[in-house]
């Protein structure tokens, strides 16, 4: 078993006897250079410093320690965002947690955590901010370094989010604790590589808000044409039932707004998208990122070839390609029993393949018609879109879904 201990900018002072005593008595110690550093020299143990990139060196070095009595060093609650839950997927561990960053920057603000929106930069893009503003919303954003602040205070002003305060909270717990205020939109300050970000969101007069529920307006998406207008899209991802956790192909993405829609429902939730044509590939690409998704998957090719070797969806999506030989049939092979499907169709051959598909594993068939107002020279009349035949299906276990009884 692997002994995760929690350290923070206090360094051993801070740390519980139980902490001490687990260090004490490791054999070798595993942490950043800084936090190996915060060891007194009385801590006899090897320490070993991780190497860059972390991820493919924790299973070698676990597996050369594996005789010994290791201690791994991580910052704050190492189940926070941190390397205790990659541990855990690994071997077992014994978790010694200390104040997370989040818990002690929301002490300093007075702040509920558990009303707090916590986005992680670490490692990650600092897009995934963008779902997180909404007026009135609390957000603290983990900080990658020095470089983090400006990045956050660029992006919160850029979408209409710049009179929002920003507290930058610096060396939290140490006798360095530095913090700084301003505005989003004045933001100009240089500060310590360990920091967290405190946005109280106010949003500015004519700022676009976009809600967190399925049925963005067409117009925040870059897109030629190709894209599930807003009403079909909400009727969309709702006849997908996304749950935490699950992974949905949207297959013949184009504009990528059903897989970024779904991806938005929850933090958990993950898509990947499908899509041939590299234009459209990066419009994907930029909208994940503007709607705050930038972890969305996006595999360039033409299915079924491309869906080759991805992981089993637990949906699926056919929004473009419904009628190119073999597609549906790779999907629906494809997807884990108690899955589900939706096909859009919009043309009559390919709503008479999912027809059949209805009549062979059956399902839902639902019509969808959508009318808007338009001008009609000095009259209003209503403009009718081009009707949707919607089929949705949930895969069943057993024989009929070629699974093993």
């Amino acid at each position: 078993m692997v002994t995760v201990v929690g350290v923070g900018a206090d360094g051993w002072a801070g740390l519980a006897p139980v902490a001490r005593r687990a260090l004490a008595a490791a054999e070798v110690v595993v942490g950043s250079t800084r936090q190996l550093d915060l060891l007194p020299a009385a801590c006899a143990a090897e320490r070993v410093a991780w190497p860059t990139p972390l991820l493919p060196a924790v299973a070698p070095l676990l597996a050369a320690h594996a005789d010994k009595r290791l201690c791994v060093l991580a910052s704050g609650d190492p189940m926070f965002f941190g390397i205790g839950a990659t541990l855990a997927r690994h071997t077992a561990v014994h978790v010694l947690p200390h104040p997370s960053s989040a818990s002690l920057a929301c002490a300093r603000m007075g702040w509920a955590l558990d009303r707090v929106t916590v986005v992680s930069t670490v490692a990650r893009p600092v897009e995934r901010l963008h779902s997180a503003l909404h007026p009135g919303s609390r957000v603290l954003v983990l900080s990658e370094g020095e470089a983090t602040p400006a990045a956050v205070a660029e992006l919160v002003t850029a979408r209409g989010f710049g009179a929002s305060p920003m507290t930058v909270l610096s060396d939290l717990g140490s006798p360095d604790e530095d913090v700084l205020r301003a505005t989003a939109a004045t933001w100009a300050g240089r500060v310590s590589p360990l920091n967290v970000i405190a946005v109280e969101c106010v949003a500015d007069p004519g700022a676009r808000l976009l809600p967190a529920v399925p049925g963005l307006p067409d117009d925040v998406y870059e897109h030629d044409g190709q894209i599930t207008k807003r009403e079909v899209r909400a009727l969309t991802v709702s006849s997908l039932a996304p749950e935490p956790g699950q992974l949905l192909w949207d297959v013949g993405a184009g504009s990528g707004s059903v897989g970024i829609e779904w991806s938005r429902v929850d933090p958990t939730c993950r898509a990947i998208a499908v899509e041939p044509r590299a234009d459209r590939a990066d419009r994907v690409e930029r909208n994940a990122a503007a709607l705050g998704v930038p972890e969305l998957r996006l595999v360039r090719g033409a299915a079924p070839a491309a869906l080759a070797d991805l992981p089993t969806p637990d949906a699926v999506f056919v929004g473009g390609g419904v009628t190119v030989d073999g597609v549906v049939d790779a999907c629906w092979d494809a997807l884990r029993p108690g899955g589900r499907v939706v096909v859009n169709a919009v043309t009559l051959e390919s709503e008479a393949l999912v027809a059949r598909w209805h009549a062979a594993v059956g399902g839902a068939l639902t019509r969808l018609s959508v009318a808007r107002a338009a001008p009609i020279g000095g009259f209003t009349g209503w403009r009718q879109a081009m009707p949707i035949t919607q089929w949705v299906a949930v895969k069943p276990a057993g024989p009929e879904s070629g699974e093993d009884q």
